[in-house]
């Protein structure tokens, strides 16, 4: 059992930043990929960005150069940064769990979840 907590979230107006935490006891494993999703109210769940132990990242097209995920084995926490937010980037993030080198960042791939931590840009 993979159990994961977010942190970070918060109001902002566009244009500011914040930082996502993750933290996940027991991180790093050997083989493992992390990632953060976000939905919007009446939205679908959508990946943001992926990290994973086979030296992948990337970010979707949407936060492309706004937003970067990194981590912090230390700390066993995973972190995305967030700048340049726009009113359209609110939403519960989600932080996401799999054992294994996943590159995608599609949902079904994914098997262990936190509850999520909720951003709000205003504009």
């Amino acid at each position: 059992q993979v159990q994961l907590v977010e942190s970070g979230g918060g109001s902002v107006q566009a244009g500011g930043s914040l930082r996502l935490s993750c933290k996940a006891p027991g991180y790093p494993y050997s083989s493992y990929s992390m990632a953060w999703f976000r939905q919007a109210p009446g939205k679908q769940r959508e990946g943001v960005a992926v990290l994973n132990s086979c030296d992948h990242t990337s970010v979707a097209d949407s936060v492309k150069g706004r937003f970067t995920i990194s981590q912090d084995n230390a700390k066993n926490t995973l972190y995305l940064q967030m700048n340049s937010l726009k009113p359209e980037d609110t939403a519960m993030y989600y932080c996401a769990f799999a054992f294994g080198c996943v590159a995608t960042i599609q949902k079904y791939a994914y098997s262990y979840w936190g509850q999520g931590t909720q951003v709000t840009v205003s504009s």
